[in-house]
């Protein structure tokens, strides 16, 4: 392999086909390359024995098709699976599998750590060390269905939500990339429904979001007011939440969308009152809104405690009552620390987003 290698996994079929007719070969050539990464998982292209022997050793000498060593694998009592991922240079990245009954999510990271500093998060907590390529991404998937195979009792991989390390809006050409070979008919063949981009709060970016992909769309809420939200989700003073819903309904009008899923992480006495509940029925009422209800997830260090369940249900129930479909989420991977917020990886920081820092400003946003 040579040292002007490109990994072609993560190439959406446009550029896959650019890069045949820019050595010479017919387009059709990525739809051979396509069915033999993501239908048959064969990164060998020794093996790929309907591509001429020729084109197979040029493609061998000039491009890789690279997965991440597994340095670390967990699973636990619940089914759920976490890989450590090595993401070079000392750092390593985490995705999880989540078995559920006819259907297998699988939960991809896409950044080496986070810069959002969002107050309650892992991820956050261990800072920014640098973006993932749609390669990188991609590699996900293929080595978790690797892994995987054909367990009984175990459903393939049916959704993935981008809810691992990362602020996947803040790595927004790469994750678009990849949700381009995620809905390929030709590679992973999702509905668009089954993967889920969720996001701090990139405003936008959820915009471009919208004309660009048309995926699902899940936002971190977390609190029913700007000063609050400040606190939890630091973004907040840059993209406020009126702003932010009033992307959020943009993106249903313009991709067709049922609804947008909010995410809210129950914080003992912070943000789970009655009267937190209240609020966030008078902002979502009557829009195409999903609440999803997340105990909190302690970590190391956390100053923060999970809501008890009775405070959960309550509020699950006020948000009801105010005709919001609301779900408890049932914690799933607590036990090897896989679960929402939980995720940490090993990050050398190398950024992380001053408070009331312009987005524009941050290099890493492109």
């Amino acid at each position: 392999m040579s040292d002007a290698s490109v990994n072609l996994l993560g190439l959406p079929r446009r550029e896959l086909e650019q890069f045949f007719t820019g050595i010479g070969e017919k387009p059709f050539r990525a739809r051979q390359l396509m069915k033999w990464l993501y239908a048959r998982g064969v990164t060998d292209p020794m093996q790929m024995t309907d591509i001429a022997l020729t084109l197979r050793q040029e493609l061998a000498a000039r491009s890789a098709f690279a997965l991440p060593a597994i340095t670390a694998v967990q699973e636990s009592a619940d089914g759920t699976v976490k890989w450590r991922l090595d993401a070079g240079n000392g750092q390593a990245i985490e995705t999880v599998y989540i078995p559920e009954p006819g259907r297998g999510t699988l939960c991809v990271s896409s950044q080496v750590g986070c810069a959002m500093d969002c107050s309650f998060c892992a991820t956050g907590a261990q800072g920014f060390n640098r973006n993932l390529d749609a390669a990188e991404i991609m590699a996900q998937v293929l080595l978790a269905r690797r892994e995987l195979g054909d367990p009984e009792g175990r459903s393939p991989i049916t959704n993935v939500v981008f809810m691992g390390m990362g602020e996947p809006l803040a790595n927004f050409r790469a994750v678009v990339q990849a949700c381009a070979v995620l809905t390929d008919d030709l590679a992973c063949k999702l509905s668009r429904r089954r993967v889920t981009v969720s996001t701090s709060g990139l405003v936008p970016q959820v915009r471009r979001l919208a004309e660009e992909s048309r995926v699902a769309l899940a936002v971190s809420l977390h609190a029913p007011d700007d000063e609050l939200r400040n606190e939890l989700v630091p973004i907040n003073r840059r993209h406020p939440i009126a702003e932010l819903l009033d992307a959020c309904w943009d993106y249903v009008d313009a991709t067709n969308t049922k609804e947008i899923t909010f995410e809210y992480v129950m914080l003992d006495g912070v943000n789970d009152t009655p009267a937190h509940a209240r609020r966030l029925a008078a902002l979502l009422r009557h829009r195409p809104a999903k609440m999803n209800l997340i105990p909190f997830n302690p970590f190391p260090g956390t100053r923060y405690r999970r809501s008890s369940p009775e405070a959960v249900n309550e509020f699950r129930l006020i948000l009801s009552a105010a005709d919001i479909v609301t779900v408890t989420r049932k914690t799933r991977g607590d036990d090897i620390a896989a679960a929402c917020g939980q995720l940490a990886g090993q990050v050398e920081n190398r950024v992380r987003i001053p408070l009331g820092s312009k987005l524009q400003d941050i290099s890493w946003v492109h």
